[in-house]
This record gives structure tokens, C-alpha cells and sequence, in this order.
């Protein structure tokens, strides 16, 4: 088996057209790998799950499931092992800031040439990061970096907690649903406030609506 063959992609997508692309843009580059397809953010934990050896994710990052950041936050701490690159018709530089600050490996624009799309892809693969050259990565105001590495150091539990909350569910409602008991609920939820520096849960969850609109979370910051 040669080395390009053991390889195992992701394509995580809802447009079946640009999956396809992508694929023949892998197969140039590595003949031979296993190319795993989806169209939700839950098919591609189900693929996560079910593999032990998973080399890349090229994630859209607005398919069903994703709710913003939320979905990229969600699988980089859910598989921390595994690199992450977006994959997005969006190209504004604050976008690619924030999925960088939340531990993206890359972010390659869908409007840019097969050819880039192949480079970019080698460099992640190579260890290394990319995002589109002309496009300013400089670090945004401190207080917005400061609450995206805060949301960056949510555990998977904890992230799956805070979207929870943001739809309404109450610690009862929670312990069922993650199959853990009421008590654990509220340990999380006490170390999600802290983790986000707000006083409670009213303000985390309104942090919650702007990560899932794609947005910075405006929430006062202790």
C-alpha cells in the first residue's frame, strides 16, 4: 500500500457538486486514499466516530448542523487529533480570523481554482496552516480574541451543554438528553460560566446566539 493510499479524507459538504470537485481534487493528490462523503455536521461525527484514522476534515461551514462556529468548535474539541480545514463560499477576513483563533488548520475560499484548492490542502497535510494570502490575520481587538480562546477551551461536553441552553432546554432536560445525571448538568454549566467569564447562564446563552449566527459574542466580560 503506498503511503497516499492509507490516507483517509472527509468531505463534509451539502452541495453534492463541489463534494465531487473536491474529491478529484484529493484523488489528483493522493491516489488511492478513502474519501468519506457527508452532507451534516452529524454524518460527519458518525464518520469521525466509527474511523480510528482520520487525516483531514474539509468542513463547510455553513451545511446543516454547523450553527455558525458552534460545528467547528464542536468537532475541534470533539477530535482534537484531527486537522480541520474550512471549506466556505464566505470570504470575509473576520470569518477566517475567528475559525483560526478556534483551532481551524485552514480556510480556502470555494470561489478559488482547483489548483490553490490542491495546494492548500498539501500544506495542511505537510503540518502546516493556510488561508488566503491577501487577507490580514493580524489579531483582532483583545477582547474579542480573549473570548474566542475562552470559547476555544470549552470541553465537547461543555460545547454540546451551551448550544443545549441556547435552545431553551432546562438541566432536567439536558441530564436526559446527554444520558448523565442533573447534578453533572450543573457542574458543567458552573464551568461553562467560568470559562466564559458571565455571571450566568442568561448571558452564555446569549453568547451561544452569536457564535451560532456566526457573530462576535457581545457579552460583558469579568
Amino acid at each position: 500500500m503506498t503511503e497516499s493510499a492509507a490516507y483517509h479524507f472527509v468531505i463534509a459538504d451539502d452541495h453534492p457538486l463541489f463534494r465531487g470537485a473536491l474529491r478529484q481534487t484529493i484523488e489528483l493528490l493522493y491516489a488511492g486514499a478513502t474519501i468519506s462523503e457527508v452532507g451534516t455536521l452529524e454524518d460527519a461525527a458518525s464518520v469521525l466516530d466509527s474511523q480510528d484514522e482520520i487525516d483531514l476534515v474539509l468542513l463547510d461551514l455553513s451545511m446543516p448542523g454547523m450553527r455558525g462556529f458552534s460545528g467547528l468548535m464542536y468537532l475541534r474539541a470533539q477530535y482534537q487529533g484531527v486537522p480541520v480545514v474550512i471549506v466556505s463560499a464566505t470570504e470575509d477576513p473576520p470569518t477566517i480570523r475567528r475559525c483560526m483563533e478556534l483551532g481551524a488548520s485552514g480556510f480556502i475560499p470555494k470561489s478559488l481554482g482547483i489548483e490553490v484548492i490542491r495546494d492548500a490542502v498539501a500544506e495542511v497535510m505537510e503540518g502546516g496552516t493556510w488561508t488566503p494570502p491577501d487577507v490580514d490575520l493580524s489579531e483582532e481587538d483583545g477582547e474579542i480574541a480573549d473570548m474566542l480562546r475562552r470559547l476555544a477551551s470549552l470541553t465537547p461536553q461543555q460545547v454540546r451543554v451551551l448550544m443545549m441552553l441556547s435552545t431553551g432546554l432546562l438541566n432536567k432536560q439536558i441530564a436526559y438528553e446527554l444520558s448523565v445525571s442533573e447534578a453533572t448538568v450543573k457542574a458543567h454549566v458552573s464551568a461553562i460560566l467560568q470559562k466564559l467569564g458571565v455571571d450566568s447562564r442568561t448571558q452564555a446563552v446569549i453568547a451561544a446566539a452569536k457564535i451560532e449566527q456566526g457573530q462576535w459574542p457581545a457579552v460583558p466580560v469579568r
